[in-house]
């Protein structure tokens, strides 16, 4: 995100109260709605969500909250019928997608291999 928000200082979205950590990952993905990815989506300068975006996102967040763990990007592009090269072409990295997405911060190892 382009502003740096500690878990101490929550965010309010449309009511609710949302808190990211220091890298701007929300804590309690629950909150996460379509709306607030396209928030998440204007701060980290990516504009406008398209279908494609949603295709990816849909897929990330339903395979991290059934197994607890990020999916491998080329199955994420495959499952979707998308290039191997989209997630960076829509987001530019996997860190701002699994922001966008509303997932927690997936740890320090994690976030190397998220580029």
């Amino acid at each position: 995100m382009t502003t740096t928000v500690t878990p101490s200082e929550p965010i309010t979205y449309k009511t609710l109260s949302m808190h990211f950590d220091e890298d701007g990952y929300l804590f309690d993905p629950s909150q996460w709605t379509p709306e607030l990815a396209h928030e998440i989506a204007i701060l980290d300068g990516i504009g406008p969500l398209i279908k494609e975006h949603f295709l990816i996102i849909d897929y990330v967040r339903e395979h991290y909250l059934r197994f607890g763990a990020m999916p491998l990007m080329r199955r994420v592009c495959r499952a979707n019928n998308l290039h191997k090269h989209a997630v960076k072409k829509l987001f530019g990295s996997c860190r701002t997608m699994w922001r966008v997405a509303g997932l927690p911060n997936p740890g320090e190892e994690a976030k190397t291999y998220m580029v």
